[in-house]
């Protein structure tokens, strides 16, 4: 596995459009519009290079290649009166089940700890998506709560805010 910076391409975007499917954004609202989606492929190629915001295509073997198997990054939220690091990740289902997002976010950490602008990443997975949760458990955070979570606009919902340390206070 590996991580592939984002960039805007056809190939960038046509995964986008694998993950906007009913079954991969269950827990986030539903899909976007192709607008929005195309929209999203645009702003993820601009995080490069933005005080260390990135956006990634995980990578995995697949005969005699490599195939994108998800996607995984990190950009800036006001959280609690503080600016922290957010974490994303979604895998497409044909690639579910082997470890993949665990390894990718972990491999983010690593990405967000050398930049060294912020000290704490959250996630905010659903409260009741267990596979989600569980790569944070395995990453490595801390389980703080559940909050209210409004994502996108005008859609809340009961989401687990999930704290890592970078380095320590």
């Amino acid at each position: 596995m590996r991580l592939e910076l984002w960039q805007d391409t056809p190939e960038h975007l046509g995964l986008l459009v694998r993950h906007n499917a009913p079954e991969m954004t269950d827990h986030l609202g539903g899909p976007e519009t192709d607008e929005k989606v195309r929209e999203r492929n645009v702003r993820y190629a601009a995080l490069a290079g933005k005080d260390g915001r990135r956006m990634f295509r995980i990578m995995v073997p697949a005969d005699g290649g490599e195939a994108a198997a998800g996607t995984v990054g990190y950009w800036e939220r006001e959280w609690h009166g503080a600016t922290v690091w957010e974490a994303g990740w979604g895998v497409l289902p044909e690639f579910q089940g082997r470890g993949l997002a665990a390894a990718a976010v972990t491999a983010l950490l690593a990405e967000a700890k050398a930049h060294g602008k912020h000290r704490l990443v959250h996630a905010y997975p659903a409260v009741d998506h267990p596979a989600s949760n569980g790569v944070c458990r395995k990453a490595g955070f801390t389980l703080l709560g559940a909050e209210q979570f409004e994502y996108p606009v005008g859609h809340f919902m009961q989401c687990n805010d999930w704290q890592y340390a970078l380095w320590p206070a």
